[in-house]
């Protein structure tokens, strides 16, 4: 693809394909009767609207505003919103201009990334969606065969399991329905990232090593790996959104822990197991799966964020740590994340 190919990023994939392939090969959920299922639906979208309350009076964010219900989906449904998803975020282009064969390949691949994470994720706040019922940006969406399998192999009480994921998709939806200018700060990081810089296969060989010989200090493990194979221009941009979904996903789980003792009864026996499912022993396929497509990044992203939160929530309360928010000047630096006294420092 030159560097003067105008084709965004998306357009490139057909992710009606994607969707169509991603709903074929995904596996099904757990067995349940159709009682438990729709009970358990009802349940959840009751659950994400009583989880607004309180993840609002805890962070102090999002006072006032209207709280839009949720969608709660089964594997194949939540695939046909991630594809539509995935096209809006990466510019997906025009819609009746037909992919070429090395979008339709690119398809098939992306359907079964989506096949394979459809029985993963429990719940997600998707901020590129237009929600049909409302005309707002953002959904939100919780994967009831998900929710029942790891409640099930958790053995813990349904109901508080399920207002327990609600509180931290939840508060994903607050973080963003408080503060719209992260749905375009993500978006130009994402375009800068996936921009086609026009580099040959010779040119980038050559600046890896250039870099490799230098000797200069690069980041470990994964933001090692981005440093060598992009621009710094893309670094930057990739950068960014890792400390930005650090900050969510620690953010999220901060609250989980401040909402849950009062509003989930057994909420330390949840956290204790849905912590050791979180680390317990992959076999190889597929911790090469979870590396390949980010979900130990993730992982990392929820302890560091986490940790980050807590410390400066401590420190100075939750109010001052709303400065947070302000604008992308505010958010944390790669380095203040392990330190977040410099980012008190810093900012406060």
């Amino acid at each position: 693809m030159s560097a003067d190919d105008p084709t965004p990023p998306g357009a490139r994939i057909d992710w009606s394909l994607a969707a169509s392939v991603g709903r074929r090969v995904a596996r099904p959920g757990p067995l349940t009767t159709t009682y438990t299922l729709d009970a358990a639906r009802a349940e959840l979208a009751a659950s994400a609207a009583a989880a607004e309350a309180p993840v609002r009076a805890v962070t102090g964010l999002a006072d006032g505003l209207p709280v839009p219900a949720a969608k709660v989906l089964e594997r194949g449904e939540w695939i046909g919103a991630a594809a539509q998803s995935m096209s809006a975020m990466l510019g997906g282009g025009d819609p009746t201009v037909k992919p070429g064969i090395a979008g339709r390949i690119s398809g098939v691949q992306a359907g079964g990334l989506l096949a394979f994470m459809s029985g993963a994720i429990l719940g997600q706040y998707d901020p590129f969606t237009t929600d049909p019922d409302t005309g707002s940006d953002g959904v939100l969406m919780l994967v009831t065969p998900n929710i029942i399998a790891v409640e099930r192999s958790l053995k813990v009480v349904p109901s508080d399991f399920r207002l327990w994921v609600c509180l931290h998709e939840v508060t994903h939806r607050v973080q963003f329905s408080a503060n719209p200018w992260l749905r375009g700060y993500m978006l130009d990081n994402i375009a800068q990232l996936s921009e086609d810089t026009g580099e040959s296969s010779a040119e980038l060989v050559n600046r890896i090593s250039s870099a490799l010989r230098s000797g200069k200090p690069r980041e470990k493990g994964v933001m090692g790996a981005m440093q060598l194979l992009q621009t710094p221009e893309q670094y930057d941009a990739f950068s960014r959104l890792m400390m930005l979904g650090t900050l969510l996903e620690g953010h999220a789980d901060h609250v989980m822990d401040a909402v849950g003792p009062e509003q989930v009864p057994t909420v330390q026996t949840i956290r204790a197991a849905f912590d050791a499912r979180r680390t317990r022993p992959q076999n190889p396929v597929q911790r090469i799966i979870r590396s390949l497509i980010g979900m130990d990044a993730k992982l990392a992203q929820y302890i560091r964020g986490k940790a980050f939160t807590d410390e400066v929530v401590a420190t100075v309360g939750m109010t001052r740590f709303n400065a947070i928010w302000s604008g992308p000047d505010t958010m944390p630096r790669p380095e203040e994340i392990d330190e977040p006294r410099r980012w008190i420092d810093r900012v406060l």
